[in-house]
């Protein structure tokens, strides 16, 4: 054993002593925060404000106890107060943080982060599991949600759109689970995505036409892939002379378009009643004079609805939906359709799927914790039983990795021109032969 490893070792009770002596700490002054402030804690001052304050009474109490501290320490455990008085307690950091994209809350002890597409420990945890408890309630309350004994699963979102999941006793043994995918402060634009690499400018251009034309789009992928970033960025290039309805479980797309209704599904009240489904929205919405239906998420029968209204003159439509290739998508899709309660052969369904789709966007997080589009696929009809689709652009695998695990790959065109290219000259869209045309390696 090295030496270094020994004394790392050695030291590891102390520090964990150290960290307990804080964490006691931290409970005292926040009860004691409580009794003092709690009316004035749910006053009109605004944040700011009482941060300030919180800040001035908590230096006070510090300054009795008899814990030494050193000035960093003294900053951090005011600062932990605070956001375990105003703010999400020990996660809060987590939210702050852009480099963060998904927090994970296995038991008030243990806390996790996804962190540039890798999932990371922190030493970061809530007082007890009422702390995580007083949180969880915290989140949900805000968009008219509640968790309890009763309802002990929920999904809700936090004021900047970031996705929420929270299940407590007595479905999570251990303790309540909070996850948290977070989104960017300022949603992406293409130019971001291509400096991420999940786009190629080449790819740009093309879906850009693609929207344009009012081609009729679905973006697959699997869970945490990226599929609500690329329909944000997709959605960007929507004309703003459009009328957009979106239709979500739980809003998470920001459209910066002037002319967007918002349209969000309702869970079951504590009876079991009351629910709007994303079906019953997609329905509405055809009633409400769309030029653009957007659905952030086809799970369910609504696919039926939503394959017909691309079908009935809503072209241009936007969605997205789980599978692990476009192929997995189409299958997908059927099993959806046969969920709306109709029996419908299946012959009958994929005609469906062929006339109503035009395009297939597929994104994958690979192994090196990047997101990239891997895929995109032209549906072109039927053959016999079977929907044919026809790839225009795939990822190239064969470039390899590089030393750090990175792939050296990118998207590259396959050589075939769509079919639907004349419909988009027939609409004032011309597509450059170059778009179609695979680069170099190395090439731009």
């Amino acid at each position: 054993m090295s030496l270094g490893r020994r004394l790392s070792e050695a030291g590891a009770p102390h520090i964990r002593e150290r960290e307990s002596v804080l964490d006691q700490l931290k409970k005292r002054l926040h009860m004691r925060l409580i009794e003092e402030l709690g009316p004035e804690l749910r006053g009109a001052d605004g944040e700011r404000q009482m941060r300030g304050r919180l800040e001035v009474a908590l230096g006070r109490m510090v300054d009795e106890e008899s814990v030494p501290l050193s000035a960093s320490d003294r900053v951090q455990v005011i600062a932990d107060v605070i956001d375990n008085t105003l703010g999400y307690g020990p996660i809060e950091v987590f939210l702050e943080d852009p480099e963060v994209t998904e927090v994970m809350v296995n038991n008030p002890d243990t806390i996790y982060i996804e962190k540039r597409g890798k999932i990371e420990t922190t030493d970061r945890r809530f007082m007890d599991e009422a702390h995580l408890l007083q949180v969880i309630d915290k989140i949900v309350s805000q968009v008219g949600r509640r968790v309890d004994e009763t309802v002990p699963m929920v999904d809700a979102r936090l004021p900047d759109g970031s996705r929420v999941n929270a299940i407590i006793h007595p479905l999570a043994i251990n303790g309540p689970m909070l996850t948290i995918r977070k989104f960017s402060a300022t949603p992406f634009t293409p130019a971001d995505l291509v400096g991420f690499g999940t786009l190629t400018e080449q790819l740009v251009a093309f879906v850009h036409a693609a929207v344009l034309g009012r081609l009729n789009i679905l973006v697959s992928g699997g869970t945490g892939s990226g599929k609500t970033t690329l329909l944000n960025v997709l959605s960007t290039f929507i004309p703003h002379d459009e009328r957009i309805i979106t239709i979500e479980d739980a809003a998470e797309l920001r459209l910066g378009q002037q002319h967007v209704l918002r349209l969000e599904a309702r869970p079951p009240n504590i009876e079991g009643k009351g629910a709007i489904t994303i079906r019953d929205l997609v329905r509405n919405s055809l009633r409400m004079r769309p030029d653009r239906i957007i659905v952030g998420e086809v799970r369910g029968p609504e696919a039926l609805d939503m394959l017909q209204a691309m079908n009935t003159g809503h072209d241009g439509s936007l969605c997205t939906i789980h599978a692990n290739s476009p192929r997995d998508a189409l299958s997908r899709l059927e099993t959806m359709v046969l969920m709306a309660g109709f029996e419908l052969p299946i012959k009958a369904i994929r005609d469906q799927i062929a006339s109503s789709l035009d395009l297939l966007v597929h994104i994958a997080r690979l192994n090196d914790g990047t997101r990239r589009v891997t895929g995109v696929s032209e549906v072109q009809g039927m053959e016999g039983d079977v929907v044919t689709l026809q790839d225009i652009y795939a990822f190239d695998y064969s470039a390899g990795i590089d030393s750090e695990g990175r792939y050296l790959g990118r998207l590259q065109a396959t050589g075939l021109r769509p079919k639907f290219c004349d419909r988009l000259e027939n609409r004032g869209i011309p597509l450059p032969a170059d778009l179609f045309q695979p680069k170099r390696r190395g090439g731009d």
